[in-house]
């Protein structure tokens, strides 16, 4: 047991070598304080060498910015909240042990960023013991790192009474590696055996409902937070999925249908509805719409509101009802994506180049941009040399005298 504690002291102390005895391994012990405090972060990450300041909050903001790379805004923010030190003994230990497990420099930046906290803790005693079970489960340093920095609370968790457990059970239902890292980056407060466990019957429930294995594992891994519902809520949201019309063997709707009606309770949902039919829908639209693409009912009303404005009001290309059977083009950029298309197409179809009858609206709006321009814009360049200025938004219809009152 004494030599074990001394290899992992090694880890922090780089001056007590393998070869020394047990009497140097306690020599060095009693000496920890000495040496943290005399050993600098410059060579660490590259930041410059301070000198302990008489105000602990400014010595504090230095270092946050020297040796971790912050900004001194952010720095400031975090030294009057959340991180206080006196000297660099401790932190600097901290990124020692980091840099060893394969953190770089913007992995500790983002860390720190994320979890200013952790540059006070105890690194044997708080940070080692979960480097060292993530290395023993198989990850790589990249792993480690990247899980950490998305999901620093894991460092919050007991190795055995939270993350073995957990561990355990998630890699009896996933198989690879990469996907377990995949989840322990996801899971954020989802890291207890319960709601592990939670995640563990309802992957059960989709199994037996032969929903295809690779959307079950990026449920599991990139949503958990739907797949950790308690199982009679898990369970009612599967059947009121199936009895709006989805089948769990198309995978793709029937998950994205699974999410949104897990976090989207009947008031939410009666709400919605309201909503579209001010839009100029009927409830047989509004559920046309959701078996298309369920996701379309996580955009804000506003966000909605501005782009059926825009395609129905202000281009004339479609009528409501017809935006039911395209939901997905509700969820594309307005700025980026919508108004571009939408307004080469309006030229064309006043300039009399095209005609309705010669394009589908869903197919054109789900061009990507070299295809769009190729089958829209260069090919009526010569009529109208206008048209590539009027998708990158250089010109206005009003400029070609086209105004929007023209139908």
């Amino acid at each position: 047991m004494f030599g074990f504690c001394c290899k992992r002291l090694q880890l922090l102390l780089p001056s007590c070598s393998s070869s020394v005895d047990s009497v140097t391994h306690l020599h060095c012990f009693r000496k920890a304080s000495h040496f943290s405090s005399s050993y600098s972060s410059k060579s660490l990450l590259g930041g410059k060498i301070d000198k302990p300041q008489e105000k602990d909050g400014s010595f504090t903001v230095s270092y946050l910015v020297n040796s971790c790379g912050l900004s001194p805004e952010v720095a400031l923010c975090l030294s009057k909240k959340r991180v206080h030190f006196k000297s660099r003994e401790k932190p600097d230990s901290v990124i020692k042990l980091l840099k060893h497990y394969g953190f770089n420099d913007t992995d500790i930046s983002q860390l720190v960023k994320k979890f200013p906290e952790v540059l006070g803790a105890k690194p044997e005693k708080t940070i080692l013991p979960k480097l060292e079970f993530f290395s023993s489960i198989g990850l790589s340093g990249n792993d480690i790192a990247r899980a950490l920095c998305s999901n620093p609370s894991i460092l919050k968790r007991n190795v055995d009474r939270s993350l073995r457990p957990c561990y355990d059970i998630i890699k009896s239902i996933l198989v690879s590696d990469l996907e377990v890292a995949v989840f322990f980056k996801n899971s954020y407060q989802l890291l207890t055996v319960k709601s592990v466990s939670n995640i563990a019957q309802n992957v059960s429930v989709l199994r037996k409902l032969k929903v295809p294995e690779p959307s079950i594992s990026y449920y599991a891994t990139c949503q958990p937070f739907v797949m950790s519902l308690e199982k009679e809520k898990f369970h009612e949201a599967v059947k009121r999925v199936m009895s709006l019309g989805f089948h769990p063997s198309n995978a793709t709707t029937f998950m994205k249908a699974l999410f949104v009606i897990s976090i989207t309770d009947s008031s939410k949902w009666a709400e919605k509805m309201d909503f579209y039919k001010k839009c100029g829908w009927s409830e047989d639209d509004f559920l046309v719409a959701f078996r298309k693409n369920p996701f379309f009912m996580n955009m804000t009303e506003k966000n909605i509101s501005s782009k059926m404005d825009f395609i129905v009001n202000q281009m004339a290309l479609v009528q409501p009802a017809d935006l039911a059977h395209y939901p997905t083009v509700l969820t594309y950029s307005l700025e980026k994506w919508i108004i571009p298309r939408c307004s080469v197409i309006r030229v064309l179809l006043l300039k009399g180049l095209i005609t309705r009858g010669e394009f589908n609206f869903n197919t054109l709006m789900g061009l990507n941009k070299k295809n769009f321009l190729k089958r829209f814009v260069v090919q009526y360049q010569e009529q109208v040399p206008e048209l590539l200025s009027i998708f990158e938004g250089k010109m206005g219809l009003a400029e070609l005298g086209l105004g929007f009152e023209e139908n």
